[in-house]
């Protein structure tokens, strides 16, 4: 039996997410709905505008929401990352570990900064994002647990990761390890930006194909650089032997490897997209590492995700996490 449901890596960034309107993203030329990378000195001045709305804080990073729901849901998760010996980056590890996630940085603090995203989610419920990885971008295959990987149902690599040459070696790695122990492969887009720009990059993360793929409508669209989902998804599945894809309002559609399964959405009043999709691919891996079809994962998932759109914040409580299973 494997110790961990699922082995995640990725970009460890405390998440300060804010409510901000329309015209405070036109004020400042922010590109509305996208991650942009940016250095500490434009996030700094950013911060200081953003200090007169307000805001919450949270350890975070897409796979690291990802690993939170696992556990919290009741599974097991191990993340590896990297933080500074700086006040978030005590913050940070204290939350995983309030959580319930094991960590390769169990009191190895590096030097440096820890990572920030600033989160801006204005009244549309779209999440805007402009992120400074600091010592985040550092992240490495020296990072990589092999013994964690080993002892996983599933390596769960992200996207973001792609945008660094340190990063993506470290998802090849792990990729690489979980093949030779048959250890499945799970991989997130991420954003439809690092889909559409890093798809080199993806194509060597991806190597001979990975067991598991999720991504969002555009995500799919911009890796695939087709005009139509279904045109879309038949690329996918040359390289991908099951997936999930979100599809916002109209629910979700998952490939089990034979057939096409399509998941109803949760009609709510969104409040706030961001950790959607982390949170949807959480949930969905929980439901398939404790028994559950593909179908009834992906409609978890979708009940999952439906929840933390209509509040704010990109995780949910303790137990709204467990009532869900």
């Amino acid at each position: 039996m494997s110790k961990y449901d699922v082995y995640g890596l990725g970009n460890a960034l405390v998440d300060m997410e804010f409510e901000i309107s329309d015209q405070f993203l036109q004020e400042n030329t922010i590109d509305k709905g996208v991650m942009t990378l940016v250095d500490e000195n434009q996030q700094h001045e950013l911060i200081e505008q953003l200090d007169a709305f307000e805001g919450n804080k949270a350890s975070g990073g897409s796979a690291a929401n990802t690993l939170i729901a696992v556990s919290s849901m009741g599974g097991s998760a191990y993340y590896s990352c990297k933080v500074a010996d700086d006040d978030l980056g005590h913050f940070y590890l204290d939350d995983l570990k309030t959580a319930g996630v094991d960590c390769n940085m169990d009191g190895k603090h590096k030097g440096g900064i820890t990572g920030k995203c600033l989160v801006m989610v204005t009244p549309d419920a779209e999440r805007t994002m402009h992120t400074f990885l600091g010592v985040s971008s550092e992240l490495s295959p020296y990072e990589v647990s092999e013994d964690a990987i080993k002892n996983a149902h599933y390596c769960y690599m992200e996207g973001y990761l792609t945008t660094s040459e340190t990063g993506k070696a470290a998802n090849i790695e792990a990729r690489t390890i979980a093949e030779a122990n048959n250890i499945k492969t799970a991989l997130t887009f991420s954003d439809p930006f690092v889909a559409e720009h890093f798809r080199d990059g993806f194509t060597e993360t991806i190597g001979d194909g990975i067991d598991l793929l999720f991504c969002n409508e555009a995500e799919a669209l911009s890796y695939t650089q087709k005009a139509s989902i279904d045109e879309a998804i038949e690329v996918i599945k040359t390289f991908s032997k099951t997936f999930a894809i979100t599809l916002g309002a109209k629910g979700a559609a998952i490939y089990d490897g034979q057939d096409l399964i399509d998941i109803n959405a949760h009609p709510v009043k969104a409040v706030d997209t961001n950790g959607a999709g982390d949170l949807f691919a959480g949930a969905f891996m929980y439901g398939l590492t404790h028994g559950l079809t593909f179908e009834q994962a992906g409609n978890l998932a979708s009940k999952a995700s439906s929840q933390i759109v209509s509040q704010f914040g990109p995780r949910l409580r303790l137990q709204q996490y467990q009532s869900l299973c």
